[in-house]
């Protein structure tokens, strides 16, 4: 099958990937649409608030120029209920000084005379004196707007005194000048009135007229200036948690590691993701600079076009690099809105600091000023600014683009200018972008990988080779050491044995087997734990990484110059394997010392309980996680080398054991996407495509979204993406759960047609599917391999024996119903009797039908007699059919995991509480079989009563009791006390409790259980 490769690959995955996020948006269009309409959103909030405060002072003067002022009459005393919060019952003024009665005619004409309203009495109140008024203010708040005081000096002189609330108040946007309001009317009145009493004429024309003071119109609010550059950064920060969320996503489902593994380039997955993000935020800032002209802002429209358009361009792409970089660092999605908002938060603090005129200005040091600008919304605020200064009157003209690199004629402490901002902006992103490329790599991803710090020193990275230098390391505050290798354990198995050594052979002998696919040499994986260094601490190991490390550094206080001078030259000049030898850490052992070959054409069938180490093995060898010990060549290629696995990774497919999908493509997408990835020439693309679905009994769901498939839909989609491209090595983690039984062998037809041309790596937990599938089996249980060889192989070493079905004729007597049950049950007693005393075997399962016997091995010497004499007498006993078999896979599967639980219970001293029929409750080892019950001594049963106990597995896999026999005596040879108080000593951390005694098989040969 022709693939491309090289750059023409890189193109194409790019192309693909691109394609990918085009529709993805378009099946999202909602939330796309929103995120490019965001600026026509917060462009009509800028709008309206700009309306809003228009509006509020669409009555004054202030922004007008006014050269001739016009003249306006004098107000009246307005009532009290015109002012803003004032409290019922209320009055229009309070006087004092009724004691005269002169100064009470004054008052009565000021309430008669009030121009446009008569006062009346009820809404006047008169005191004696102005302590009289002060008191009574100060026990009725609010209830007057204001206070006179008279006072006639003699005849002729007449004072007065004005008192009135001065606070401004504003109420539903409008303020209260309480001098206009209230103290000017009470002012003119008094003074009108006290005229004409002293002149003697109640009709002397007092007429007094206001004006304003000349003056030109003040520069205008501009609401860009003020509250535009929070909305402008709201802007970006919308996308910007969208742009963040995105990847993170696909990091988080594992979409990524997905593509990863069928081979796509690091390189064209940022690629795609920049040129995407460089489209939205063209277009975000393209319709945030035209819907700004569209409202007619000042700001938009008398600035040049491209000063404004770069200016939000560069600060929406600073933000979108820095986006990448924060994503390294999240884990789940739903974190964006967190960092987003934090970040606006922050972002908007320092456009406050920044508009007071801090710390763009020559008072502040230029380094200060250099790590201000590294954050992206300082500068742009700064932008902002200077833009907005560059328009704050109608006069003025803007900036010019070909005037960006210059400071404004008078801004005598400019420091920065619109070309420096772009300048800087544009290097932010250069920088976020490239950190986030770096981090990427250093920081463990959800599978604990991660490169070295320093692994863009490495020449190796760059030429892509590695090979077996290949280290594990962690960062404590002490220093960084690697595991050690791991001890070579010789298998108990001969078969494991044999194919180690076989595998060890052709490596020393330079042997290159053409139908060996995959060679595992020696293969482990550890996790970390806890090293004693040995010098000051105790370091926490973390998660290892698939790259060469080239060097190590860390901080480590220590007092000896020697010991620095020895610390430096170790990490940064050695190999770990050489740096202190006294560490001592504690690993986790997932697997070890694993040899074995793959072979062409065959499917090798994976076995295991969970946690065996089966899928972490898959992991290793698909470059998901880095071995820690040992290598595996893949066709010829080490997944120790960069170039290796890159090599790889184009040569297989994979079918994870969890199904990773975007539920928004359909699966017929999937196929084109991972075809894509996988090099497959565009013009084959389609109909390999239609052929893999039709595989799958796909065709009549291709165009629907895989988020509609049922469960079992999307194991099949899983298994076409990885079968895609023709891959030389397909590696199927539990392929058929959720399938229905029809589907499920359909399945199995897939998989059984291709083997041919390549190999195949099988997991599951179907014993049937493995025996029906699987040319080799391996079963690994405690992560080591405990055997391998052929299903029969497997089930003639360690089954129980052998599995003889005897059917027998249910319809042959035509007689009473009575008559028929009683020649059935002749019979029955008869094979088994024959049974007994030929094999001395008792039925394992037995109905109207036929019955079930297991053989042991060690009679099979005998059977061929056995089955010539029992044929010879199918007529006698009622006998239609005689099977027999090897047992079942799923027992041998039972019977490895039991040995493995059992030495791993043994090694660790783990028990578990069997509890009796009886009520009595026994601790035993996992996996024991046969149990003598201590201290059950008497006369009836001088050795004591011992009981087998059934197991089976839970649903993770593990050993748990199933139930178990009745109690029977324990044979003569072998004695409970001795062995009961031993235990009991070695478990005394258990006080009361009862250990049971294991009983060797070989010694309980002549008892029956019941």
């Amino acid at each position: 099958m022709e693939v491309t490769s090289g750059f023409a690959l890189l193109f194409q995955q790019f192309s693909a990937l691109l394609r990918k996020n085009l529709l993805l948006s378009w099946r999202n269009r909602k939330a796309t649409l929103l995120q490019v309409l965001s600026p026509l959103f917060f462009m009509f909030l800028i709008f309206a608030i700009d309306k809003a405060i228009k509006a509020q002072y669409s009555n004054t003067t202030y922004y007008k120029s006014v050269p001739e002022p016009p003249l306006r009459p004098s107000p009246s005393i307005p009532p009290c209920e015109n002012k803003f919060f004032v409290k019922l019952p209320c009055y229009d003024f309070v006087w004092s000084g009724d004691r005269n009665p002169r100064i009470r005619t004054i008052v009565e004409a000021i309430m008669n005379n009030n121009p446009g309203r008569t006062i009346p009495p009820s809404k006047v109140k008169s005191f004696s004196d102005k302590a009289a008024v002060d008191e009574w203010l100060l026990n009725n708040p609010m209830h007057c707007p204001g206070a006179l005081h008279f006072v006639e000096r003699s005849k002729t002189i007449i004072s007065y005194g004005l008192q009135t609330n001065s606070t401004y108040v504003q109420k539903r946007g409008k303020y209260e000048d309480p001098t206009f309001a209230f103290q000017l009317p009470l002012q003119l009145a008094a003074e009108r009135e006290i005229a004409r009493n002293l002149i003697g004429d109640s009709n002397f024309s007092w007429n007094v007229f206001l004006r304003e003071f000349a003056h030109p119109a003040t520069a205008p609010f501009s609401t860009v200036s003020s509250v535009g550059p929070t909305f402008f950064l709201a802007i970006a920060m919308f996308n910007f948690v969208l742009q963040m969320s995105s990847l993170v996503t696909e990091k988080e489902l594992k979409l990524r590691q997905a593509m990863t593994m069928m081979g796509l380039y690091d390189s064209a997955y940022w690629l795609s993701w920049l040129i995407w993000e460089a489209f939205i935020t063209l277009l975000s800032s393209l319709l945030v600079v035209l819907f700004g002209m569209m409202f007619q802002f000042r700001f938009f429209l008398k600035n040049d076009f491209l000063v404004v358009f770069f200016v939000f361009f560069l600060f929406e792409l600073s933000m979108t690099g820095l986006a990448f970089m924060l994503s390294a660092f999240i884990s789940k999605s739903s974190s964006a809105t967190t960092v987003g908002f934090s970040i606006f938060i922050v972002g908007f603090v320092t456009q406050l600091v920044i508009q007071a005129g801090f710390p763009y200005s020559d008072s502040i040091s230029k380094t200060f000023r250099i790590i201000w600008s590294f954050f992206p919304p300082n500068p742009f605020a700064q932008a902002l600014h200077i833009l907005s200064e560059a328009v704050s009157t109608s006069e003025d003209h803007g900036i010019r683009w070909s005037k960006r690199g210059q400071c404004g004629p008078e801004d005598e402490g400019c420091v920065i200018t619109i070309n420096d901002i772009y300048q800087w902006l544009l290097a932010t992103f250069v920088l976020w972008f490239v950190l986030a490329i770096y981090f990427d790599n250093i920081i463990p991803n959800a599978s604990g990988v991660r490169k070295s710090m320093l692994y863009f020193l490495n020449p190796n990275y760059w030429m892509g080779r590695g090979g077996q230098n290949v280290k594990e390391g962690g960062v404590c505050s002490c220093c960084i050491v690697s595991v050690p290798r791991q001890e070579h354990v010789t298998p108990d198995d001969q078969d494991v044995l044999e194919e180690q050594n076989t595998v060890k052979r052709q490596i020393t002998e330079g042997v290159v087997d053409a139908n060996v696919a995959v060679q595992i040499r020696g293969l482990a994986k550890t996790y970390p734990g806890s090293c004693n260094i040995g010098c000051c601490c105790k370091c926490k190991r973390t998660k290892p990484y698939n790259a060469v490390k080239f060097g190590y550094f860390s901080v480590c206080f220590v007092f000896q110059f020697g010991n620095i001078v020895g610390l430096l030259y170790n990490l940064l000049l050695r190999e770990t394997d050489s740096f202190l030898d006294d560490v001592q850490c504690a690993v986790l052992e997932l697997f070890q010392d694993l040899w074995v070959n793959f072979e062409r054409d065959q499917l090798f069938c994976l076995l295991g309980p969970n946690g065996a180490g089966k899928t972490t093995v898959i992991n290793c060898l698909t470059g998901i996680t880095p071995a820690t010990d040992g290598d595996a060549l893949i066709y010829g290629h080490s997944i120790r080398s960069s170039t290796g696995m890159s090599n790889i990774q184009k040569l297989i497919g994979v079918c994870p054991q969890f199904d990773i999908l975007w539920d928004a493509l359909s699966g017929e997408e999937h196929l084109q996407l991972f075809a894509t990835i996988k090099g497959l020439t565009p013009s084959s693309i389609n109909s390999i495509t239609q052929t893999s679905l039709a595989e799958v009994r796909l065709t009549d769901s291709a165009k629907v979204r895989a988020g509609s498939y049922s469960g079992g839909m999307k194991r099949r989609l899983s298994v076409a993406i990885s079968l895609i491209g023709d891959p030389k090595l397909v590696v199927l983690d539990e392929p058929t759960t959720g399938m229905d039984p029809i589907t499920r062998r359909h399945v199995w037809d897939i998989i059984e047609n291709a083997k041919r041309g390549r190999a195949i790596v099988l997991t599951t937990h179907s014993m049937e599917e493995a025996d029906i599938l699987s040319d080799r089996i391996g079963i690994m249980a405690k992560g080591k391999l405990r055997c391998i060889g052929t299903a029969i192989r497997l089930k003639s070493r360690f089954g129980t024996g052998f599995i003889a079905n005897i059917s027998f004729y249910g319809n042959n007597v035509e007689s009473r119903t009575d008559n028929r049950d009683a020649v059935s049950t002749v019979h029955h007693e008869a094979v088994k009797q024959f049974f007994k005393n030929h094999l001395d075997v008792v039925p394992k399962e037995e109905n109207n039908n036929f019955i079930t016997f297991v053989i042991p091995h060690d009679k099979e010497g005998l059977l061929t007699n056995f089955f010539a004499e029992l044929q010879d007498r199918e007529e006698e006993f009622g006998i239609s059919d005689i099977q027999l078999g090897l047992t079942t896979l799923e027992e041998v599967f039972l019977n490895i995991a039991k040995q493995a639980e059992l030495e791993s219970a043994a090694a660790d001293g783990t028990l578990v509480t069997l509890t009796l029929t009886s009520g009595e409750s026994v601790q035993i080892p996992i996996g024991a079989r046969f149990v003598g019950i201590p201290e059950t001594e008497s006369e009836e049963y001088p050795t004591g009563v011992m009981v087998e106990v059934y197991w089976e597995q839970d649903e993770s896999g593990a050993l748990c009791i199933s139930g178990h026999s009745q109690k029977v005596p324990v044979p003569s040879g072998v004695r409970l006390s001795s062995s009961a108080s031993a235990r009991h000593r070695r478990n005394s951390r258990r006080p009361g409790s009862v250990h049971g005694v294991i009983i060797d098989p070989s010694q309980v040969s002549s008892v029956r259980f019941q």
